[in-house]
């Protein structure tokens, strides 16, 4: 890394999902104390399907906003409920002070492989960022796939379905987890060629368990190279090692973006500060003065 990179501040954000039992959210709230002082854009909550965390989400992004300095994000998704319901599930959040939502179509119901709109719901996350707009003047973040979204019909529908969610009033594209930055790269090449000038954070997923990135990654359409899957073979029972070629992994991934001019970056943390935290500081990231007492808890 030059000194110019080491220099640029970047920016980071956070990715969580809400707590079932007090000891994950003893760990939720460990992770965000330990992120909190980097100073993050945003956190961001995830929703289930078929809205199954629904409370848990909106209880989890409300004591965020309640009870630390950090920006709350709330995933909401098209899955399971009414236009009506979806509205008003929006406008609780808004009058809660949570402003930015992260828009997905989402997926499908439990028991079912296919997904299925709601016969009175939003089709799609271009009709729920277009229902959004409606509410309120929501910050809006949605998805993108570098590797093509599973069920898209080829790379330029795909890449046409996230130009038609930016111009419905996205104002962020959050990519799904890769590992092959030069996927990522020419997708940027791609969505700026389409007109799509609005940041494409990249989305990172530091390894702490192949066999369930493995399960992602099958369910998400994301690649998994060879040389990764060979960086994780026979440390099944050696979590210690695990952890360190996750982290090495993951940093070398980050300083290559970084190196190619990018400065921002969502990380899916998996309610696990440690792994992000030192990518943060391979990448020159430094805890901001003041923060750990404005994210303590209550």
């Amino acid at each position: 890394m030059n000194n110019s990179q080491a220099s640029r501040r970047i920016e980071v954000s956070f990715e969580f999902f809400p707590p079932k039992t007090e000891k994950m959210e003893a760990q939720l709230w460990s992770a965000i104390e330990r992120l909190a002082p980097l100073g993050p854009r945003f956190v961001s909550v995830t929703y289930g399907a078929g809205g199954s965390t629904r409370e848990r989400t909106h209880a989890t992004v409300e004591r965020i906003r309640r009870e630390t300095n950090l920006e709350p994000a709330a995933h909401l998704t098209c899955v399971g409920a009414s236009r009506a319901e979806i509205d008003e599930v929006a406008r609780r959040y808004h009058e809660a002070g949570i402003h930015h939502i992260v828009a997905l179509r989402g997926d499908p119901l439990d028991g079912e492989t296919e997904y299925r709109p709601h016969p009175d719901g939003y089709p799609h996350a271009v009709d729920l960022v277009a229902g959004l707009t409606r509410i309120a003047n929501f910050e809006i973040s949605v998805a993108a796939y570098s590797e093509v979204h599973p069920e898209a019909l080829n790379a330029a529908a795909d890449l046409d379905n996230l130009k038609r969610k930016i111009d419905a009033g996205a104002t962020r594209a959050i990519t799904q987890f890769f590992f092959d930055n030069a996927d990522y790269l020419r997708f940027i090449e791609k969505a700026r060629a389409a007109g799509i000038t609005l940041p494409i954070v990249p989305g990172i997923l530091p390894v702490t368990n192949f066999n369930t990135v493995a399960r992602f990654a099958s369910a998400c359409g994301a690649n998994i190279p060879a040389w990764l899957a060979s960086q994780f073979e026979g440390l099944d029972d050696d979590p210690e090692t695990r952890k360190l070629v996750a982290a090495s992994v993951a940093a070398e991934q980050c300083r290559s973006l970084q190196a190619a001019g990018i400065e921002e970056f969502h990380f899916y943390t998996l309610n696990r500060a440690d792994l992000t935290y030192a990518i943060c500081r391979v990448l020159g990231l430094r805890p901001e003065a003041g923060v750990p007492a404005q994210a303590a808890l209550a």
